[in-house]
C-alpha cells in the first residue's frame, strides 16, 4: 500500500516475511525470525512453569500465582469438555496451549514476530492434533471408532448421506484448526500496521491514529488469549470424539 504523493509507505505484510537472521537465501535448514521467536516462545513458557514453581510458597508469588491457575484453567477444561479418562492427555494439551498463548503474546512486542500468524506453523500443530486423536481413536476402539461417521438417531435413508458429511467434515478440522488461528493473528497485526503507519501522516492530529493502534493493541491482547483458548478447546472436543465415538 503506498502512496507517492506525500510520500507515505505501507506495508503491512512485510512483517510476516520470513528472513534468515544472518543474511542469505532461506533454505530448511537456515535460522530464520520464525525459529528465533519460536524458541523465545519455548524458553518464556518453560520460564514460567519452572520459575513459577519452584518454590510452592503458602502464600504465592504472582509467577506462582500465575502459573497454578493456567495449570488449573487447562486443567478444568480437559476434564469438563473432553472427560475425567482425557486427562491422561493434559500434558499435551497443556503444552499445546502454552505455546500458542505465548506464541501469540510475544508477537504483540514492538519488531517481534508472531509465529502464529503463519499457516506452516499453525498446520503442523493442528496436523498433530489431528493425526495423534485419529490414531488414538483407533487404538482405542479398532473399526469401531468409524461409529463416529454414522448417527444412529438419524432416519436409515439419511444416515449414508450424514455419515458422508461427517466424513468430509472430519477431514476438513485440520483445515479450519490452523486457519483460524492463523487468520485471526495474521489480520490483527496487518490493520495495526496500517494504523501506526497513518501517525506521520495525520500531521497535528497524529493522536488520532496513535488512539486506534492502542485500543487495537488492547483488541489483540484479548484476542491473543482467546485463539489460544479456542485452539485448545477445540483440541478437547476432538479428543472427546476420539474417547468416546459414539453419537
Amino acid at each position: 500500500m503506498a502512496d507517492e504523493s506525500n510520500g507515505l509507505v505501507i506495508e503491512p505484510m512485510e512483517q510476516f516475511v520470513v528472513k534468515a537472521l544472518f543474511g542469505g537465501d532461506v533454505n530448511w535448514y537456515t535460522p530464520t525470525n520464525v525459529t528465533l521467536w519460536m524458541a523465545l516462545t519455548v524458553l518464556a513458557a518453560t520460564a514460567l512453569m519452572v520459575y513459577g514453581a519452584r518454590g510452592r510458597a503458602l502464600v504465592p508469588s504472582r509467577a506462582q500465582s500465575a502459573a497454578e491457575m493456567t495449570y488449573g484453567f487447562v486443567y478444568k477444561m480437559v476434564e469438563d469438555v473432553a472427560g475425567h479418562d482425557a486427562v491422561r492427555f493434559f500434558p499435551h494439551i497443556f503444552t499445546l496451549f502454552m505455546f500458542v498463548l505465548f506464541a501469540n503474546l510475544l508477537g504483540l512486542i514492538p519488531f517481534a514476530f508472531t509465529t502464529t500468524s503463519h499457516i506452516a506453523v499453525t498446520a503442523v500443530l493442528a496436523l498433530t492434533v489431528f493425526l495423534s486423536v485419529t490414531a488414538l481413536g483407533f487404538i482405542l476402539h479398532g473399526p469401531k471408532f468409524l461409529k463416529l461417521f454414522w448417527v444412529d438417531s438419524a432416519p436409515l435413508a439419511l444416515r449414508p448421506v450424514l455419515a458422508l458429511i461427517e466424513l468430509i467434515s472430519y477431514f476438513a478440522r485440520p483445515i479450519s484448526h490452523s486457519i483460524r488461528l492463523a487468520g485471526a493473528m495474521m489480520a490483527g497485526h496487518a490493520v495495526a500496521k496500517v494504523f501506526a503507519g497513518f501517525t506521520a501522516a495525520m500531521g497535528a492530529a497524529f493522536f488520532l491514529p496513535i488512539l486506534a493502534v492502542t485500543a487495537l493493541y488492547a483488541l489483540e491482547l484479548l484476542v491473543a488469549v482467546i485463539q489460544a483458548y479456542v485452539f485448545t478447546i477445540l483440541t478437547c472436543v476432538y479428543l472427546r470424539d476420539a474417547l468416546h465415538p459414539s453419537h
